[in-house]
């Protein structure tokens, strides 16, 4: 599995700029950083906090984090680029072998992009990756039930509701609610989701993962 990172996904559509899907780089740091801020009250709601916080981990440290969870298989930690600028980032995280073989996906894209259907995209190519790449059995994403918008991401993609979590994640000060929605291998029968994604749309879609070689850097 850690012969797997670095790996980038990319995603083609007729028409479109490409979706890429790549590790974070250390010379990323401005863009990410204003990317950050221009859309922090647009991801406040939603994201992980700590009971305990410790204060920010500065960006480099940030990036070595990544790289050490990811060889260590368990972390698959994407940033989204479309047309050559950073959009969001798509992580595959949680990752557990031996009798579960599961991991979760968390996401997130810019306020100037959503509803270009760039989530539901990404987060297809990331299972396809997670399951015919990696040969795990099952992704889930856990959302808040406020959280409408990615709602709507796992609901287009066809994942199974298996309820509400309570207090299962801690956001803003307090333990939250999440749905859990989920997929396994049984649910793909063999096929890719980026297919059904694209047979759903009337779309004309191609995906590839593509491991980066020692010494290449990951564009």
């Amino acid at each position: 599995m850690a012969g797997l990172w670095p790996t980038v996904l990319t995603v083609r559509e007729r028409g479109q700029p490409d979706r890429v899907m790549r590790a974070l780089r250390p010379r990323d740091r401005n863009e990410w950083e204003r990317l950050r801020l221009t859309n922090r009250e647009w991801l406040e709601p939603w994201e992980a906090t700590s009971p305990n916080p410790a204060g920010p981990m500065r960006f480099r440290a940030l990036v070595r984090h990544y790289e050490r969870e990811a060889q260590a298989g368990r972390l698959q930690p994407f940033v989204i680029e479309v047309g050559g600028r950073l959009v969001g980032q798509m992580h595959l995280f949680g990752i557990t072998w031996g009798s579960l073989c599961s991991g979760s996906a968390g996401y997130w894209v810019a306020r100037s992009m959503a509803g270009q259907g760039i989530a539901p995209l990404c987060l297809a190519a990331l299972v396809d990756h997670a399951v015919y790449g990696l040969g795990l059995h099952r992704v889930e994403v856990n959302v808040r039930p406020e959280n409408v918008a990615s709602l709507r991401v796992v609901q287009k993609l066809g994942f199974r509701d298996e309820g509400v979590r309570q207090r299962y994640l801690h956001i803003g000060g307090a333990w939250r609610d999440h749905r859990t929605f989920a997929i396994t291998t049984e649910d793909l029968s063999g096929g890719s989701l980026v297919a059904q994604w694209h047979a759903r749309n009337g779309l004309d879609l191609h995906a590839s993962a593509r491991p980066v070689p020692p010494g290449e850097s990951p564009s």
